[in-house]
């Protein structure tokens, strides 16, 4: 059975409620989540910092494995490679995730972020599938 999850609020990932990251959908190995930039995201050129991108790839690769693995199972990154498309000035970023390939300790995903429906950026992740240790 997939594990069961409250991607939104509930203290689930705080660093992702600080930035303002949401979740619209995390379910059959998919996941979308969605963020208004705001200028405490900026870098010093009053650009989006492109870690709140990978962050959004990073995070949407997460919840669209977890929608996947077991109750008992967790997942890590072991690697993602991102590609940068555009700069970001404002606006909003939705990141559409999707599992590629799922076996027995690894996963392959990918995801997609846009702002206001331009592609700015793709990503490739690797994830590690283990059991929680028990005590």
């Amino acid at each position: 059975m997939p594990k069961a999850f409250n991607l939104n609020g509930d203290g689930f990932n705080p660093f992702c409620e600080m930035i303002g990251l949401c979740f619209t959908m995390a379910e059959g190995g998919r996941s979308r989540c969605e963020l208004e930039i705001t200028s405490q995201l900026f870098n010093p050129h009053r650009v989006l910092h492109g870690g709140v991108i990978y962050t959004m790839a990073d995070t949407g690769m997460g919840a669209a494995l977890y929608s996947e693995i077991e109750e008992e199972e967790l997942c890590s990154t072991v690697e993602i490679k991102t590609a940068y498309f555009g700069a970001v000035f404002g606006g909003r970023l939705v990141c559409d995730t999707r599992v590629v390939h799922k076996g027995r300790k690894i996963a392959f995903l990918e995801s997609e972020v846009r702002n206001d429906g331009r592609l700015i950026a793709q990503a490739t992740g690797t994830y590690y599938i283990f059991k929680m240790k028990q005590g």
